[in-house]
């Protein structure tokens, strides 16, 4: 069975409740959801709400920064990790999406060092309930006040070092579209995939990760979710997409057209017929 789930970060200016209620009336199967939203509006009775509604939490975001690149400590967000892990657990979320922080200044084997000791606290916490942490790489263009993880090959390696199922990775087509050539990588990360973002770009990609509706730009989202299917995996597809056109866009409508289009492209097709441009019919 297919999942479709629509991130909160989408629906930037609805409250959480509304996004709540209106992804269920859209027909999605879960909602990706915001800490900063769910913390607005009170954790107890959000937890309520979706229980009531019947959709799942697709994935938590997010969690990290444990090279120092914001304001607080790693001891300070190891700390508030645990208690998303916590609460995630509480939402039956389905991953807890994890950036690790920029480099800020160091080397990548002391940001790795920093990141390890980071895991090394945090996994076997998600792991007790039952919740992966799901790191998540980013395009180069994007990921200097993010992530120093901007390699996927890389970034599997070092989940799979950890042999965890409290470790996952958290896949965007935004920032990692795949190709034919990526089968072999393909099958490797579906057994440790914990979810998949699906957003669409226009070349350059940059820090602020504007992204396009569903099918107007240029990600090979029909080759990329293709193969996804085809090696088995069977998670989330979450809407995540932001940004100025997203912003100017009527929400109820990128809802339903974003549905539209993800339902196309996760349509199986004969081999002959090309799936790059399979959604942008519904634009």
């Amino acid at each position: 069975m297919t999942l479709l789930s629509i991130n909160e970060q989408t629906t930037y200016q609805w409250s959480f409740e509304e996004d709540l209620l209106h992804a269920r009336d859209a027909g999605y199967d879960g909602l990706g959801v915001w800490l900063r939203k769910l913390s607005d509006f009170g954790e107890e009775r959000a937890i309520e709400l979706i229980e009531e509604s019947g959709l799942g939490v697709s994935s938590l975001s997010w969690v990290g920064g444990f090279t120092g690149a914001d304001a607080a400590s790693a001891a300070e967000n190891i700390a508030a990790a645990r208690d998303a892990i916590a609460l995630a657990g509480e939402l039956r979320a389905g991953c807890l999406v994890m950036y690790t922080g920029g480099r800020n200044g160091h080397t990548l084997r002391h940001s790795d060092r920093l990141l390890r000791t980071a895991l090394d606290a945090l996994t076997p916490h998600a792991e007790e309930h039952g919740v992966p942490l799901a790191l998540e790489p980013m395009h180069p263009a994007c990921s200097r006040e993010w992530t120093f993880l901007t390699d996927l090959p890389e970034t599997l390696r070092l989940i799979r070092q950890y042999e965890s199922p409290g470790l996952k990775l958290s896949l965007d087509t935004f920032h990692f579209p795949l190709s034919q050539a990526d089968d072999a990588l393909v099958r490797e990360l579906v057994p440790h995939l914990a979810v998949v973002h699906v957003g669409d770009y226009v070349e350059p990609r940059g820090v602020d990760q504007a992204r396009v509706p569903l099918g107007r730009g240029e990600a090979p989202l029909g080759s990329t979710l293709e193969l996804l299917r085809e090696a088995g995996y069977e998670g989330y597809y979450d809407v995540k997409l932001l940004g100025p056109e997203i912003e100017a866009t009527d929400y109820h409508e990128l809802l339903r057209r974003s549905r539209r289009a993800l339902e196309d492209l996760l349509t199986p097709r004969p081999t002959s017929t090309p799936t790059e441009n399979a959604c942008k019919a519904t634009w």
